[in-house]
């Protein structure tokens, strides 16, 4: 036997060699890879060869594959070996556990690893009954020494990660483990901790002792492995067992934060046991960590850990740079430790549990607080959340101490909130610690937008706990910023000499003081009485802002935002409303350079955007106060629009719209009618006139009156087609503000009053008029001409007729692309460049935004003109003929705003009566053909993800037709949710089931608790929570429309997207099939619906919260089904796998449901298991060979066996008889 022994492990040797000589040849590498491969599956003597590969003289790479083979053995062999096989393998692995190894310093970790998991292995397959002394001899082996002690923790740990955190192992087994592994919980945390005690106390006292360097190491390697076990453990192990000894563990970890070597560890375990969730008496004792001693730990640690970092930083060389992010790893942990402490104080204090105040409260927010006033952002953001749980809390908020420290917060903040700190520059000292957490200024610049969000919601919180306090701080900042000259830096602004750039130390300032006023004032508005408002100080600090002057479009930007956010002040001082509009519409038209021919930059637009933002914001906050200068308003407006060139239709379109919602204020029908008749005169005569009508009719005509069939000589000069194009935007802008913005008064009495009141409904309620019906319903004709002839534009006839400079007009834009696709947008120094476009790009966004905004007025028709919309003769053929007209050829994110902005808005807005006449004929058609569009499409990617290319393929492939495939597959993806999301709101009528609470989930078996999270909607909608809403009721008469629907929300299951399913499955599959359970359908549907149920299943099932929505979705379909269509039995019969014993069974207790009781978790565990062989594995897993690992005799007492066995409730396959008896001795 020892020859061919021998001779065998020569030649896996060289194979190895082989395998792991870069310089080999593929194909020979390929060889000895099949050959060890084979060796492992056919060989005879894998164990012997495992073995003598793995004895420590051999090569460290040869011992991994050798320890490799002796798991390999263990995972695929361990039931077909003898007992005699089984006692000498394990004998053998703890003889590699005392003596296989090379000392703790010298031995590879990866043999380590590989050593502990095939210890592990073993002890899955037979420990507790089979090896019932298998901790004892961890804990011999661990006084054998230091390599040993290692070792037995890496055994220990890995056990806990495969039972516990992965669950690689079936459930009975696991169940076993884990009972056992509790049962001596306090054992083995008693040794845990001895081990962590005499390796920390032997290594602090040989660490002095140069002599001794090599023993200390070694000892605290031990620690540091001991430290990580626990961890492992923390997680999941009773309270008790954390708090056990007055918190001794809690003690300890706290005493090793000040040991350099084992910190980090120690901290990731604290991190750990104070994350705990539970029950709150449970926790109440990890309120010992506020005792002085333990925040003296924390806080040292911390100043210690932080000093280290620094001076690496500045004086240590490349070589210590691990060191370096070691202690700042260390610091982050810290500070996730004391967010931990806070978030358990904000549990416990004012619970029922009766946790009072911590006197020493104050030193743990000084603690706290060095770390919001560190110079690193990350550390800085991860304290946001615990200030703002603390700020809200309603004991603490009130606590002085907490008082006082949110004085601090806010001064600190202002600090905090200036974006400072970019990986590429070196102008703070956050910059140095960024380019250890960031990867690009992008990244930081997102991540900081991030923060500065969550540091405005903290600041609003602290602005509630001290009001006036907040005030003066934001008035002392604004002070200082009005009267500090402007500071450009190094990076000044390309546009112009003196200007900031977005870098410029003036702007950051600027933009960080102003998003802080703006979280201030808003806040102080919300929680302060009246009469206690700063309202001299507020009128003194925006007479301040206005006689501001600067030629800065950035700082004007912020000037603006500052005037905006103190303008209610401004309600108290009406004289201050003039100066206020005239600082607007001088903004308004701002341009850096005068009669510059060179497009304004995106600053400048910003400013102009900006100031059209502000003042239709105070029209429509404060109408009645702007109300007596409406007239001095709309001559101003007038006088802008008299050059046609001045403004751009946003700009005007803003400016109609502010003056639209002063209008609402005239409250009266028939002042306000003539208002806007006279406001939309110039739109109404273009728009009718016929030169107009034939173009937005005609799409050969509209071709050319846009100019899209030119070709352009010059892309960066202006066309001659472009206010040909502006005209038509104008119109269109004007139409959509004064739809959304025109109304009735709120009061009854008023509208009514003011002839707004046309009748009344059946119900009694008022039917309103909109003041604008007249003038909108000339025009819409024209605007459904106008969508007809967008449709047609995609039209192949219609493509031909583009020029070659417009022949990529409907390829979606670059900007709508990046966001679909996830891309990050260029952030920086896109302030100070001029927005040049290619005639191109502004034809793309002429014709995208043309699109767009015709559906937001179509979409804002209805709830705006009311009964005038709705009672237009022919509504719903018009509708037809013009918005779903050629649909074919419109691409899926034209679809978008048809289906969003249109059609959902239609539905939300549609009174009752016109369901019929309206709704029904448009949403039959939509269902049908989106049905229809969207079948085909997902053929197509199911198709593509289903072929795997070669690698020829995949060369040939260029980068951009992989971009536009994902484009196109993101764009099915966002067009199917919109579908999804109209026939919610159409049908299913949700009603909110009762939340469960954080501590009941965290009690929750980990299992139970992922299953039944994700199966609330569906188990309620079995009792009659969802149920159809007034219009799905109506949709489901018509039967065309009913099966078109059942045919989307079925077929839906098998498209390879696990949201959309998830959200079929649980909203609307049952609701709809559940009106027609009890009817007579036929059975091919039945059987056709249940099959894509489990279709689902094989593509999602991977996916553990779409395999229990699913998994009950059949339940409720077989339940409810099965006895009035046997079909469904013969279904089941083709699940793979299936026991034929176990589905009679199963079926007769559907059948027989008063003689067969039992609870719905056993019938649901019965029912999942009977077609797990039709759940798809993921691709990982597909090809993967199965680990099989036998169930040993319970360890629980079974009660009588009922004289016919249930193969349901039986956790071992049929036939599988148990390899060890109760009589067998211990491995």
């Amino acid at each position: 036997m020892a020859e061919p022994v021998a001779e065998m492990c020569d030649q896996l040797i060289k194979a190895v060699y082989v395998m792991m000589d870069p310089e080999s040849n593929q194909r020979f590498r390929l060889e000895a890879l099949k050959f060890c491969e084979e060796f492992k599956e056919k060989c005879p003597f894998c164990v012997q060869c495992g073995l003598q590969l793995s004895d420590q003289t051999q090569n460290p790479v040869i011992r991994h594959f050798g320890l490799q083979i002796l798991e390999h053995a263990i995972k695929f062999r361990w039931n077909s070996m003898s007992q005699e096989e089984k006692v000498t393998l394990k004998n053998c692995a703890m003889e590699l556990l005392s003596k296989g190894t090379r000392p703790i310093l010298e031995e590879e970790s990866h043999i380590k690893d590989a050593l502990s998991r095939i210890v592990v292995e073993m002890i899955k397959r037979e420990w507790p009954q089979n090896w019932p002394h298998m901790l004892k001899e961890m804990e011999t082996l661990t006084t054998m020494g230091e390599t040993q002690a290692e070792l037995v923790m890496l055994i220990l740990l890995r056990l806990a990660e495969d039972v516990i955190t992965f669950q690689t192992l079936p459930t009975q087994r696991r169940r076993d483990i884990q009972q056992t592994l509790t049962q001596n919980m306090n054992g083995l945390f008693s040794f845990l901790l001895t081990v962590l005690q005499h390796s920390v106390d032997h290594y602090r006292k040989l660490k002095p002792l140069a002599a001794e360097e090599a023993k200390a190491k070694a000892h605290c390697r031990v620690g540091v492995a001991t430290l990580n076990t626990l961890a492992g453990y923390i997680d999941w192990v009773p309270m008790v067992h954390i708090t056990n000894g007055n918190c001794r563990l809690l003690e300890v970890l706290c005493l090793l934060l000040s040991e350099r070597d084992l910190q980090l560890e120690a901290a990731e375990c604290l991190l750990i046991a104070i994350s705990r969730k539970g029950k709150l008496e449970d926790r109440k004792p990890l309120m010992v960590l506020f005792d002085d001693v333990a925040i003296h730990y924390i806080l040292s640690a911390a100043q210690s850990a932080d000093g280290a970092a620094i001076g690496n930083n500045s004086t240590q060389a490349d070589e210590t740079a691990g060191l370096v992010e070691k202690h700042y790893t260390f610091l982050k942990r810290l500070c996730q430790v004391l967010c931990a402490i806070g978030n358990q104080l904000c549990s416990l204090v004012g619970s029922a549990v009766e946790v009072d105040v911590p006197r020493n409260l104050n030193k743990y927010l000084e603690a706290f607080l060095s770390f919001t006033t560190h110079p690193s952002q990350f550390l800085k953001s991860s304290t946001q959340i615990t200030w703002g749980t603390l700020f809200r809390h309603e004991v603490l908020s009130k606590d002085p101490v907490v008082i006082q420290v949110a004085m601090t917060y806010l001064r600190e903040t202002r600090t905090n909130i200036v974006k400072t700190g970019f990986p590429s520059r070196n102008d703070s000292p956050s910059c140095e610690y960024s380019r250890g957490d960031f990867d690009s200024d992008e990244d930081f610049n997102s991540f900081f937008n991030s923060f500065r969000a969550q540091q405005g919601e903290v600041v609003r919180l602290a602005c509630r706990i001290v009001p006036e306090e907040a005030f003066l701080v934001t008035s002392e900042w604004l002070q200082y910023q009005l009267i500090t000259p402007i500071n450009t830096g190094n990076t000044t602004s390309k546009i112009g000499e003196g200007l900031c750039s977005v870098l410029s130390p003036s702007a950051v300032q600027w933009d960080a003081m102003t998003f802080y006023t703006e979280s201030v004032v808003g806040q102080l508005f919300k929680v302060t009485e009246k009469e206690r408002l700063p309202v001299e100080k507020g009128i003194e600090l925006l007479q301040m802002v206005l006689s501001y002057d600067t030629r800065d479009p950035l700082i004007l930007s912020c000037i603006l935002t500052n005037m905006s956010t103190l303008f209610p002040f401004a309600t108290h001082q009406p004289q201050l409303l003039p100066q206020v509009l005239t600082k607007l519409f001088a903004a308004i038209t701002f341009e850096v350079v005068e009669d510059n021919k060179a497009p304004r930059t995106r600053a400048v637009k910003n400013v102009r955007r900006h100031a059209c933002s502000a003042i239709v914001k105070i029209c429509r906050d404060y109408p009645e106060f702007v109300l007596p200068s409406f007239d001095t308003l709309y001559t101003h407006v007038k006088k802008l629009f008299s050059n046609e060139m001045l403004l751009t239709q946003m700009e005007k379109c803003a400016l109609m719209e502010a003056l639209v919602l002063i209008s609402n204020q005239f409250k009266d029908h028939s002042k306000q009618e003539a208002f806007l008749e006279e406001l939309l005169a110039p739109v109404r005569t273009h728009w009718l006139s016929e030169e107009i009508r034939s173009v937005l009719w005609d799409p050969v005509s509209f071709l050319a009156h846009i100019g899209a069939d030119q070709v352009m000589s010059d892309p960066c000069t202006e066309d001659q087609f472009g206010i040909s194009r502006s005209r038509i935007s104008f119109c269109v802008y004007t139409l959509m503000g004064v739809v959304k913005r025109a109304r009735w008064p709120s009061d009854p009495q008023e509208a009514f009053s003011g002839g707004f009141v046309t009748g009344q409904t059946v119900t009694g309620d008022p039917i309103y008029r909109n003041p604008c019906s007249t003038q909108v319903l000339a025009i819409l004709p024209n605007l459904l001409g106008l969508i007809r002839t967008l449709n047609s534009l995609f039209s192949p006839e219609n493509m031909a007729r583009l020029s070659e400079t417009f022949v990529r007009v409907h390829e979606v834009m670059d900007v709508e692309k990046n966001l679909i696709l996830g891309l990050p947008q260029p952030v920086l120094d896109v302030y100070d460049s001029p927005v040049y476009k290619t005639a191109l790009e502004r034809m793309q966004g002429f014709l995208c935004t043309l699109y767009d905004n015709c559906f937001h007025v179509l979409g804002n028709l209805g709830p705006s003109l009311v009964q005038d919309f709705y009672t237009i003769d022919g509504l719903s053929h018009r509708i037809i003929h013009s918005v779903l007209s050629n649909l074919d050829n419109v691409p899926d994110n034209r679809l978008r705003p048809l289906l969003r902005v249109f059609m959902k808005q239609l539905v939300v807005s549609c009174p009752q009566e016109y369901y019929e006449s309206l709704l029904c004929p448009l949403l039959g058609p939509v269902f049908a053909y989106m049905l229809q569009r969207l079948t085909l499409k997902w053929q197509i990617i199911n198709q593509r993800s289903s072929h795997i290319e070669s690698e020829e393929e995949s060369a040939i492939l260029e980068e951009t037709q992989v971009t536009q495939e994902m484009l196109e597959e993101h764009l099915v993806r966002i067009v199917t949710k919109e579908l999804l999301d109209l026939i919610i709101t159409s049908c299913i009528s949700r009603k909110a089931s009762e939340p469960v609470s954080k501590e009941e989930m965290a009690d929750n078996d980990g299992e139970e608790m992922a299953t039944y999270s994700s199966q609330g909607v569906q188990l309620s909608s079995a009792n009659s929570a969802d149920e159809l809403t007034d219009l799905g009721k109506c949709l489901l008469k018509h039967e065309d429309i009913y099966i078109t629907l059942l045919t989307i929300a079925f077929t839906a299951l098998c498209w390879k997207d696990t949201s959309i399913c998830q959200r079929t499955a649980s909203l609307v599959c049952w609701t709809l099939l559940r009106q027609v359970s009890g009817g007579n359908l036929l059975p091919e549907a039945v059987t056709w619906v249940y099959m894509s149920v489990l279709k689902g299943l094989q593509i999602h099932g991977q996916h553990e919260g779409s395999n229990a929505t699913l998994t009950q979705l059949a339940l409720l379909i077989y339940e409810n089904l099965r006895p009035r269509y046997m079909e469904l039995k013969g279904v089941m019969t083709q699940i793979p796998n299936i026991q034929q014993e176990a589905l009679d069974q199963f079926d007769h207790k559907i059948l027989n449901p008063a003689t067969n009781k039992i609870t719905d978790k056993k019938r649901r565990d019965q029912f999942k298991k009977l077609i797990a062989g039709a759940v798809g594995k993921p691709l990982g897993q597909q090809f993967k060979k199965e680990v099989h690992i036998r169930n040993l005799p319970s360890l629980f007492k079974v009660g009588k066996s009922d004289t016919k066995r249930d193969l349901l409730e039986s956790n071992e396959t049929a036939g599988l008889t148990a390899l060890f008896g109760p009589q067998q001795d211990d491995v």
